[in-house]
């Protein structure tokens, strides 16, 4: 009997096939040979037929070259730091994509001069915090931070409280970065109480400056007392403040989370957010505050490499100046909308085992924590859990006793067709 083995399409011939060739010119022949050359091999061990090949590699291959996959966020957690913080809103994608070739980030097409970089992004950012003699943007708020430390007070000391030594995820904690660039920690007032008093007496010529930290994730509760900005603006030397999870104006929702505005309003000289948080935007190192002192941020060497790429500036001009955001949209949603929308959801499902619950949502990525939001989730068997996660498209939602609950709070309206097209595959 001839040898089956013989059938199985040589890999030049495989790659030439027109829906392959079209795959390898969005994902790249190397990735799409790479697939051949595995189908190939299972064809030679008799798990797949040789006239099978072509249809094998076609649903062997990834949906785009990158090895990242969309995730519909059910997990009710809005700013979700493990599936990247803050989705994008439609006007920053679309900056995304424009700013994808040659753009003049950094090029006056006028005068056919340098331009200053990121003008664009810098002017939105100043309009939106008005209170702020000057802006700049790094790659993210441990980077604001860290440049704050080695323009400020490189040899000389960060009069911090005690309480307020914060450790930011996945074990880097802000003593550790502030000392890395050279400045020493001085320490003051206790884990639960520290006063202005505390900060004062701390004091003297080897002071770089005055650091005021948001515990963004976590509360102290009890017997404790902090020093306001407000009463740390006096003490002669520069005021940082670390308000962490980005919000530029007070909001109505998160009364006790701090703002931009309200922190320059309050005295401080140099105020640092993150813009993958509550901005919504991409990820990036907020700086805002007094002119001179911003300038001297922007000139130190480290600027250059901390400094952010024309995607990040594009994203985040277009989220300040274009419509609100996803994280506000899951913020504001009434839970009246929410719980239509998991009526219609499982009024579609049919006979699958789906229920609408209410559930408690929150607003995640170290920010407003204690916070809890009102919400709906629709509730299935808890073996869905494993099944969405891996399915087309992926779904991230979360078990609750033995149940698997996908929080409409952090799905958008629109992928309401999406999710529940997931759930029916898993049925």
């Amino acid at each position: 009997m001839p040898d089956p083995r013989r059938a199985i399409p040589r890999t030049d011939a495989v790659l030439a096939e027109p829906r392959i060739a079209k795959a390898a010119g969005t994902l790249g022949r190397d990735l799409v040979k790479s697939v051949v050359t595995e189908v190939q091999r299972a064809a030679r061990a008799g798990e797949i037929a040789p006239d099978a090949i072509v249809d094998a590699v076609l649903a062997r291959l990834p949906a785009g070259a990158s090895s990242l996959r969309p995730v519909v966020n059910a997990t009710g957690v809005v700013v979700h730091t493990n599936l990247g913080r803050a989705p994008l809103s439609a006007a920053a994608l679309d900056a995304l994509a424009a700013a994808g070739g040659a753009t003049d980030v950094e090029f006056d097409l006028v005068t056919g001069d340098r331009a200053r970089r990121g003008r664009g992004a810098l002017a939105a950012l100043q309009a939106a915090v008005p209170d702020a003699g000057g802006v700049h943007v790094v790659n993210n708020n441990a980077a604001a931070l860290l440049l704050c430390a080695l323009a400020l007070a490189p040899g000389r000391e960060i009069v911090v409280s005690r309480g307020e030594l914060v450790e930011i995820g996945d074990g880097f904690r802000i003593p550790d970065l502030l000392e890395s660039a050279g400045a020493r920690l001085r320490e003051v007032g206790t884990t639960n109480r520290t006063s202005a008093r505390d900060y004062a007496a701390a004091i003297g010529p080897e002071t770089g400056f005055v650091l005021k930290v948001h515990p963004s994730n976590y509360r102290v509760t009890g017997f404790t007392a902090e020093a306001a900005l407000g009463e740390l603006a006096g003490l002669g030397v520069p005021l940082v403040a670390d308000i962490g999870s980005g919000l530029l104006a007070p909001h109505p929702l998160l009364p006790d989370e701090p703002d931009a505005a309200s922190a320059l309003r309050a005295g401080a000289t140099i105020v640092t957010a993150s813009g993958d948080k509550l901005l919504g935007g991409p990820q990036a190192g907020l700086l805002l505050g007094d002119a001179a002192v911003v300038e001297r941020l922007r000139r130190h060497p480290a600027a250059r490499a901390l400094r952010v790429d024309k995607l990040t500036l594009a994203a985040l001009e277009a989220t300040l100046r274009g419509p609100r955001p996803p994280v506000l949209a899951a913020l504001e949603a009434s839970v009246t909308s929410l719980r239509e929308r998991a009526e219609a959801l499982v009024a579609a499902l049919g006979d699958v085992d789906a229920l609408v619950v209410a559930s408690v949502a929150a607003v995640g990525g170290g920010g407003a924590p204690g916070v809890e939001l009102p919400s709906v989730a629709v509730s299935l068997p808890a073996r869905y859990a494993a099944a969405l996660r891996t399915g087309e498209p992926a779904v991230a939602g979360r078990v609750v006793k033995d149940r698997c609950l996908l929080d409409l709070r952090t799905v958008r309206p629109e992928e309401d067709a999406k999710l529940r097209e997931a759930v029916r595959r898993c049925g």
